[in-house]
């Protein structure tokens, strides 16, 4: 029978990319998710019954230990950017981590491939970036050989950041950024699957920072993105002050109101990770030293940030219009 790998948030952006490329090895898959009629798209990424979602909690013993029966390799995608109800830092990014390594090391399965950050620092400011530090450490507290992959800003079809971009520059003259001078280095997707690949396969293990071959500033790649959506817009650097003011309005509307309305626009702990820059440390092992070539951003955006053109996929069509000799 062939080999079968457990990804706890299969169905999300990472976790979708891992899972074709691990259905396409010829392994069984399943996807670990807290709604699985919600994963259903996942099906067709093998062949029938080849990859399945499955019902889990990771803030549950019995449905992780559930979720990983018969596993010969677990993968956590499960990450989260604020905190929501009981979605917080430390039950998600600390706990939840921690469940799925103790109980994978219980069974006797070996094989982890964590995905983390880059950024993830026990001393930082950030409590996002102080769990994901801290949800490293628990995996390797129980699996030592465990691969743990710390990308920067992830892009693709489905990201959050271009697209963001994107959705916003179809609004007013003004494109406002926050820590527009920070710097970042895009990965791709389907690069970050292809380095967790190598890890559930037992090609690799360890530590490993990736990043594309584009090292930018946010105002570039806002820059980058209006060039593509052929957008003429003016890119104002939000002081970090006011954005904090900003984050802690939105902040308070989420606490006052209960949850009911989750803040997806700005969070406090957000502005305190876009003060630092988010690129591949020097020392540090990367997608190169996986044997994966980097995608460049240039390669992929143009592929999917068409929607946010005037007219959509038909502005190639009316620049060449304007070009007809009558």
């Amino acid at each position: 029978m062939s080999k079968l790998v457990t990804i706890y948030g299969g169905s999300g952006f990472v976790g979708r990319y891992i899972a074709r490329r691990m259905a396409k090895e010829g392994w069984r898959v399943r996807v670990a998710v807290r709604r699985p009629n919600e994963a259903l798209h996942v099906k067709p990424y093998g062949t029938v019954g080849q990859v399945e979602p499955f019902p889990c909690n990771i803030r549950d013993d019995t449905s992780v230990a559930a979720a990983m029966q018969g596993a010969d390799a677990v993968v956590n995608c499960v990450g989260i950017l604020g905190e929501h109800r009981k979605n917080t830092f430390d039950s998600v990014q600390v706990e939840g981590v921690e469940r799925i390594a103790r109980l994978a090391a219980a069974i006797g399965i070996s094989t982890m491939v964590h995905v983390s950050a880059i950024g993830a620092d026990a001393d930082s400011e950030s409590e996002y970036a102080q769990s994901k530090a801290a949800g490293e450490a628990a995996v390797l507290a129980h699996l030592p050989d465990a691969m743990i992959l710390r990308p920067s800003v992830i892009f693709g079809q489905e990201d959050g950041f271009f697209n963001r971009f994107g959705f916003l520059s179809r609004f007013g003259p003004f494109l406002t950024v926050v820590g527009a001078d920070t710097r970042f280095q895009p990965v791709f997707v389907d690069d970050v699957a292809a380095a967790a690949v190598q890890g559930i396969l037992g090609k690799a293990s360890g530590l490993y920072e990736l990043g594309g071959p584009d090292v930018g500033t946010l105002r570039d790649f806002a820059q980058e993105t209006l060039d593509l959506v052929n957008r003429r817009r003016v890119i104002v650097n939000l002081p970090f002050w006011v954005a904090h003011l900003m984050a802690l309005g939105c902040d308070l509307t989420q606490k006052i109101l209960m949850g009911l309305i989750e803040n997806k626009v700005l969070t406090r702990d957000q502005v305190k990770l876009l003060r630092e820059d988010n690129v591949v440390a020097e020392d540090a092992r990367t997608l190169e030293d996986l044997g994966i070539k980097p995608t460049s951003t240039s390669t992929v955006l143009p592929t999917y940030l068409w929607r946010y053109r005037p007219s959509g996929q038909y502005d190639d069509i009316k620049d060449s219009a304007k070009n007809l000799k009558v």
